[in-house]
């Protein structure tokens, strides 16, 4: 036997053989609901401490009109010391209260401004918007959704003195800092997102009882471990993030620490994360060309996370949308699916 010095071999090994504890492999709808309560509380275990409660004193600092939709930039606080700006898109003659929905950005330095499609006149953004079909938040506005457009921590508006290590990736660097507080990054987003959620109930032209997200890439991230986690949200869509662990992280390395919760593995796969949605509707979009997230990969998470709905006995409530394209917002049963469920 040959010596072996590498780490990828030891942590792929590892994997292989340390399973995840909660994955599931059930049948019935007895044993879905009852692996469904014993993960939802490791996964809370796992991301708190969540931030304490705070008044969202929520003020609007910009208002315009452009595509047939009332734009409102506001700022809310979701935490002590932190204060989320937004795009709240109103529609001109949607019937109120309209189901809400809040969009979720991914990687993009700009943030809440693709989302909402804002400023289109600069090139750079203009790209982007066309590039990955990225102007969710104002395509949903159009279709008589109140629709808001957050930044994350790092991001758009929120971006400052988050990349100032050279070379270094800021979410990383950031996401290190939160360990040592025994945080992490994509917990506060989460919480930032629930405030969001917060946010858009409280509005007088949003029905409460109807609240949807959805996101793109990271933002697919973001919206699994939303709606994984706030039962709220009544339909969620993930676009371009259904994968598996082995493949996106410990294979490909693409991931980061904005992206993840510390420990989530020795539990979960990410079928799993998404199976925590279950009986609430599901759409899952994955590009067919989408070399991020490999279709190979997306498919294997996709068939595990249809046994947790068939298990649930609601397997006409996932929606699979899988599109020839790539790293993109497909869009082609998106607002069929909101208009059904939301």
């Amino acid at each position: 036997m040959s010596d072996v010095y590498d780490f990828d071999t030891y942590i792929l090994a590892h994997y292989e053989k340390h399973p995840p504890l909660l994955h599931f492999a059930g049948e019935s709808r007895a044993e879905w609901y009852t692996w469904q309560q014993q993960l939802r509380a490791r996964l809370l275990d796992l991301m708190e401490p969540f931030p304490d409660h705070v008044p969202l004193d929520a003020h609007v600092v910009e208002e315009r009109e452009q595509f047939g939709v009332h734009y409102e930039k506001v700022v809310y606080t979701s935490a002590e010391d932190v204060q989320v700006p937004a795009w709240l898109l109103i529609p001109e003659n949607a019937a109120q209260p309209a189901p809400g929905i809040i969009c979720l950005h991914g990687h993009g330095v700009h943030g809440k401004d693709n989302v909402a499609h804002v400023d289109y006149g600069e090139e750079e953004r203009a790209r982007t918007i066309q590039r990955a079909n990225y102007d969710y938040g104002l395509q949903l506005a159009k279709r008589g959704f109140v629709t808001l457009c957050p930044d994350a921590r790092g991001f758009g508006e929120r971006s400052e003195e988050f990349r100032r290590y050279g070379n270094r990736d800021g979410c990383n660097v950031n996401g290190i800092k939160t360990f040592l507080f025994g945080m992490n990054l994509m917990a506060l987003n989460t919480w930032d997102d629930m405030r969001g959620l917060d946010y858009l109930a409280s509005r007088p032209e949003v029905d409460a009882e109807r609240l949807g997200c959805i996101g793109l890439s990271f933002g697919g991230t973001r919206s699994t471990y939303l709606a994984a986690v706030d039962e709220r949200v009544k339909a969620a869509a993930v676009v371009c993030y259904l994968t598996t662990f082995k493949q996106y992280a410990l294979t490909q390395g693409n991931f980061c620490g904005s992206q993840f919760v510390p420990g989530v593995l020795k539990y979960a796969e990410v079928s799993d994360l998404c199976g925590l949605i279950a009986p609430r509707p599901l759409l899952i979009e994955s590009g067919i060309q989408d070399g991020g997230f490999p279709i190979a990969a997306a498919r294997e998470a996709y068939a595990h996370l249809a046994s947790i709905y068939a298990a649930a006995d609601v397997s006409e409530s996932l929606w699979r949308d899988e599109f020839d394209g790539g790293h993109q917002f497909s869009g082609a049963k998106a607002f069929d699916f909101f208009t059904t469920y939301l």
